[in-house]
């Protein structure tokens, strides 16, 4: 069959198939590359070394910083108006009860026994006398021991504060001492049988050893005790105690047996009050020492009750002060006159 006997018909579909293409480009995808870094990476590392390591930094940030501001502060001289209340405030922080009006007051305390010649020295001193109101109250400022000072650099040193003294004059209380010498009077009773002494070697003092109504104790907290028999009814009894002075040793031995009869107090029932009745200086052997007698007053049971009670604290030779007290309640008053007993037996080792 010849192409033109088809004439005008449509070319048949299997016809049509067989026309010749284009072919498709061929695409080829490339390998990936390799990693270039075999190691871990940071999203790999366990949470807990994350943490520790921001916190090690965050430390080592807070003490750079600390450690520039102290530098800072130290090198730096504080201004003269800063300073100069504050120097104002240390040469003129004497407190004159009534009756003292003028600084020559102050001169004339060293004659009373204040300790006291001027109020330049009573800065260099700060552990004034407690005194009645004919002898200045020193009001030291607020700090650690008298012995200790503390000194800045670009700043004037000042003098050391004594908290221990300060609380104790603001105490009600514990009353000013005398202002003059007050002998301890003879109490009431018969004095105990004594049998040799009891000496404390710690604290460097030798004391009366009771017989029959007093008995030893075991000495802790204390260095020795004695005491008296329990009264029906009673919580306290009489006590004897010796040990080296348990607060902060003052300029004189009268400064130091008033903080030492502060602490007493600690021995008698809550809320306890002291009434002086001797205030004085006294020999134990060939030291020197100071002797306070008071009258302490508590409630028990809601009944008043009293205790007489002195101390002596003693100067002891390369040691702190030396505090012997005794106390004994109006329950055990026959007992009383053994306070003398004590007083006039203490002598240093």
């Amino acid at each position: 069959m010849s192409p033109g006997d088809y004439g005008t018909k449509a070319v048949p579909s299997y016809i049509a198939a067989e026309a010749e293409t284009t072919p498709l480009p061929k695409i080829t995808v490339p390998p990936p590359a390799p990693a270039t870094n075999s190691g871990k990476g940071l999203g790999d590392l366990p949470m807990r070394v994350v943490y520790r390591a921001v916190a090690v930094a965050a430390g080592v940030g807070i003490l750079g910083a600390g450690a520039v501001f102290v530098v800072l502060g130290r090198g730096t001289p504080a201004p003269a108006e800063a300073r100069g209340p504050a120097a104002q405030g240390a040469t003129q922080q004497v407190v004159l009860p009534s009756g003292v009006s003028s600084p020559a007051a102050v001169a004339g305390g060293a004659g009373n026994g204040g300790g006291i010649g001027t109020a330049t020295e009573a800065v260099a001193t700060p552990g004034l006398s407690p005194l009645s109101s004919a002898s200045p109250l020193g009001a030291s400022p607020i700090g650690a021991s008298p012995q200790a000072s503390v000194s800045q650099p670009g700043a004037s040193p000042e003098p050391s504060p004594d908290t221990a003294m300060a609380a104790a004059l603001h105490d009600p209380r514990v009353p000013t001492l005398p202002a003059n010498e007050r002998k301890l009077r003879r109490l009431h009773g018969h004095p105990a049988h004594i049998r040799g002494l009891v000496k404390d070697r710690r604290s460097g003092v030798a004391l009366p050893r009771f017989t029959k109504s007093w008995t030893l104790a075991k000495a802790s907290p204390f260095a020795s005790r004695q005491v008296l028999p329990k009264v029906k009814g009673m919580s306290y009894r009489g006590l004897l105690v010796s040990c080296p002075v348990p607060i902060p040793q003052q300029e004189t031995l009268r400064d130091t047996a008033f903080l030492a009869a502060r602490w007493t107090l600690n021995h008698h029932p809550s809320g306890a009050t002291i009434t002086w009745t001797a205030s004085q200086p006294m020999k134990a052997g060939k030291r020197k020492g100071w002797l306070l007698g008071y009258t302490v007053h508590y409630t028990v049971k809601g009944k008043k009750r009293t205790s007489a009670a002195a101390l002596a604290l003693v100067d002891v030779a390369d040691k702190k002060p030396a505090v012997v007290f005794v106390t004994i309640p109006d329950s055990q008053k026959k007992r009383w006159r053994d306070i003398n007993a004590v007083m006039s037996s203490v002598k240093a080792l």
